[in-house]
């Protein structure tokens, strides 16, 4: 049975007290802050956990055996949802999205109702010939491709995300630029997606953009659109990562010293509803992974009736310092 509207705490004030950084709350008050939300304009779905990587970094503890999958009577609430409510930006992510069965049915039914589509992608589950046919409709439909891709160099990947991920990575690439992706003028728009792999902050954005843009141009011939560097999510696997190598303290601290009060203002939790794979509502993909509900209630979609009121205040707990360090996390 759905349970819906169950009040349930905004933050995890008994899990941050043991940690060796102040509740993120206290962090926004000392800077006289608020979290609160704007306008929704951003719905982000996450269509499952299932993938076929189990990467070191994944805060949701995605992988291959997960059996975490939007069904389609779930996916048919989305679609109500995007069609009840007026959204400029609709993000499909994962997981793998890819390995949800009617994905394609879901990218089909969504195209027409909002102007920006987003599909996020690890690139692999794309390389299998069967989803050629899912590929030419995200092209069709001027779908925009998300693409994980975290480091340069081949170990450093790897060491992440699993072994031949690198070199299929870049063969994806290739074909999607093939297609017209990430090519000037061609309206379909590849981004790419980079993150440390292991317990530090990422370099500059705009320096790492135009090192990808040359190394990836010059030894691949690959191009395109645009380059986003963010930090890890201390959250499920990497969580577990850093405390099993003992850098779960020296990390939390390195991203509360990081913060940076002028992040808050573009904060994609402000403009954005997240929907689980089982349909429930979350400020964003990172408090799902933390069981912190939006406005403090496990709501249903199929039991939400209106989109939260600007000025509503948002979930939050020690991850949230990841998207407020360095330049935030938009």
């Amino acid at each position: 049975m759905q349970q819906s509207a169950q009040a349930l705490p905004m933050t995890s004030k008994n899990a941050e007290k043991k940690l060796p950084v102040e509740p993120f709350g206290q962090t926004l008050a000392k800077h006289g802050l608020n979290l609160t939300r704007e306008e929704t304009t951003t719905l982000q779905i996450n269509v499952g956990l299932l993938c076929n990587q189990a990467c070191r970094h994944c805060h949701l503890e995605a992988g291959p055996h997960s059996e975490e999958v939007m069904s389609a009577e779930t996916v048919d609430q989305v679609v109500a949802l995007a069609q009840r409510f007026p959204f400029e930006i609709i993000d499909i992510t994962g997981g793998a999205p890819e390995m949800n069965p009617n994905l394609v049915d879901m990218i089909e039914r969504l195209s027409g109702i909002t102007t920006r589509l987003m599909l996020r992608s690890n690139l692999t589950a794309l390389a299998n010939d069967e989803r050629d046919h899912l590929i030419e409709v995200c092209k069709r439909r001027r779908v925009v491709i998300v693409a994980s891709f975290p480091s340069l160099n081949e170990a450093q990947a790897e060491s992440q995300r699993g072994r031949g991920v690198f070199q299929e990575s870049i063969a994806v690439l290739r074909k999607l630029n093939s297609l017209g992706y990430g090519q000037p003028d061609s309206g379909l728009e590849l981004s790419l997606v980079s993150n440390p792999t292991g317990a530090f902050l990422p370099s500059s954005q705009d320096q790492s953009e135009k090192r990808f843009c040359h190394v990836l141009k010059n030894k691949w011939g690959i191009v395109f659109n645009n380059l986003f560097s963010f930090a890890n999510v201390p959250l499920g696997r990497f969580r577990r990562w850093l405390e099993q190598s003992g850098n779960l303290e020296r990390y939390l601290q390195k991203l509360a010293t990081s913060f940076n009060p002028c992040a808050i203002e573009g904060l994609m939790c402000r403009s954005l509803i997240s929907v689980s794979w089982d349909g429930y509502v979350f400020d964003c993909d990172f408090n799902q992974a933390a069981d912190l509900y939006m406005g403090g209630k496990k709501t249903h979609i199929s039991d939400l009736n209106e989109l939260p009121e600007p000025g509503e205040p948002i979930a939050v707990s020690h991850h949230c310092y990841t998207c407020a360090s360095g330049a935030g996390f938009t």
